[in-house]
């Protein structure tokens, strides 16, 4: 151990959850415990922002966007998932609903933040897309790799690569991309493949773990 640092509260709340800050040279660190959000900075082990209520019910799990400074996402027992800006937390800049039940995990896409994961109680996982908030709104250029990749699939699975992109066509905008219910029991964690953008996995109590990928249209979006 380096360094510790206890951790006021009241009455016997225990941290839920907590998230290293891959900006400020990783030299902070946030945490969920109870109904707050606190952040600290390690190189003075000091508070540096707190949201005492930032869910009315007890925070699951938070995550740093990690291509934009100051943004954070949390979810909890409320059924909601919030955004936030850490410079100025008097309310969050959106909350999604999209979940019956508590909400375990929330994650960025490494690659691509406006893609976002959650999963809940409620056995679903969500793909959300919030592009209002995310640090490329307009999208990039498909590389010759990814085309290379694209047009070799759509051969084996007998697709027309051309509709899809007349589908691309459409800007993204915030929403749900789609909802998945393989699974039967809560689902306690999500994440991104930290190889490959469109890939993610999800894993359930009953012991059950799910690969599943962004839909190719999405991806055309984006890409486009």
């Amino acid at each position: 151990m380096t360094s510790s640092k206890n951790v006021e509260s009241r009455g016997h709340s225990k941290i839920i959850s907590g998230r290293w800050n891959p900006h400020h040279n990783c030299q902070q660190v946030a945490t969920a415990m109870d109904t707050a959000i606190k952040g600290y900075d390690l190189r003075t082990m000091s508070q540096v922002y707190q949201v005492e209520s930032a869910h009315s019910q007890l925070v699951r799990d938070l995550d740093f966007n990690p291509n934009k400074q100051y943004y954070l996402a949390t979810c909890g027992d409320d059924c909601r998932v919030k955004f936030w800006d850490t410079r100025n937390l008097v309310q969050p800049l959106k909350v999604l609903s999209e979940h019956s039940h508590w909400v375990w995990s929330v994650r960025f896409n490494h690659f691509h933040d406006q893609l976002v994961l959650t999963s809940s109680s409620d056995s679903r996982v969500v793909l959300n897309s919030v592009v209002s908030l995310s640090s490329e709104p307009y999208g990039h250029l498909l590389n010759s790799d990814d085309d290379e990749e694209d047009n070799d699939n759509e051969k084996r699975e007998g697709g027309d690569e051309d509709s899809l992109k007349e589908e691309a066509q459409e800007q993204p905008k915030d929403g749900v991309i789609a909802t998945y219910e393989e699974h039967e029991d809560s689902v306690y964690a999500v994440d991104w493949s930290s190889a490959d953008p469109w890939t993610f996995a999800s894993l359930s109590y009953d012991g059950r773990l799910v690969i599943n990928h962004v839909p190719r249209t999405e991806k055309y979006k984006i890409l486009l």
